[in-house]
């Protein structure tokens, strides 16, 4: 993939579909080598190879980062947590994932409430959705919980009197994801990886037809 011809929108949507499960890569490798990027078109390439590449390193260095400006405050913390996981539902896969792992939990005490929580069929016509599928959580659009837990943090925030601490937080997390993704020399690995997830993007496109 020509990284240098992708742009900011096609990189956004690129994070939101693509699988955030995976596991941080090794610290080993995420300090491994930098170099300063030759001009702007390679700088411009590197740096989103490694923002799409490093995305669960970027994630949970951030996170660290707040927690470590809020650390003599508790409840900073879990407005951290809870504006985090409602970031974190804007991606497909995530999304999904937490409302089956609910929806199981839920039907240990509770089948017909767990029954209830399945979202509605999509209407199919000749082999085809009719519509594009929506992201549904426990049975509810995803907007209602990324709302829910935006409003909740936010309250958090407002009480733990943190607002302008963490916006200091999350700007030196943002700066250190910047810096590091600008002079952090792409290895083989990362350059693998991308033809994997285009090809699984190529597949899932061509599977849906």
């Amino acid at each position: 993939m020509d990284w240098g011809n992708v742009t900011a929108e096609d990189l956004v949507e690129a994070l939101r579909e693509v699988d955030w499960s995976s596991p941080p890569r090794p610290l080993a490798e995420f300090f491994s080598r930098f170099t300063l990027p030759r001009s702007y078109a390679k700088w411009n390439s590197r740096l989103k190879c490694n923002l799409y590449y490093y995305r669960t390193n970027y994630f949970l260095m951030i996170v660290f980062i707040l927690g470590i400006g809020f650390i003599r405050r508790p409840l900073a913390i879990v407005a951290a947590l809870v504006t985090s996981l409602g970031i974190a539902l804007l991606n497909d896969s995530f999304a999904g994932t937490f409302s089956e792992k609910v929806t199981r939990t839920v039907r240990q005490f509770s089948p017909h409430l767990a029954a209830k929580m399945r979202p509605s069929l999509t209407p199919v016509i000749r082999g085809r959705p009719s519509v594009k599928r929506a992201i549904h959580i426990c049975g509810r659009p995803r907007w209602v919980f990324v709302l829910l837990f935006s409003t909740v943090g936010f309250l958090l925030w407002f009480l733990s009197c943190g607002i302008v601490t963490v916006l200091w937080a999350f700007a030196i997390g943002l700066l250190a994801t910047l810096i590091h993704a600008s002079f952090r020399t792409p290895n083989l690995k990362a350059r693998l990886n991308t033809f994997r997830e285009e090809f699984r993007a190529v597949w899932r496109n061509y599977s849906e037809l």
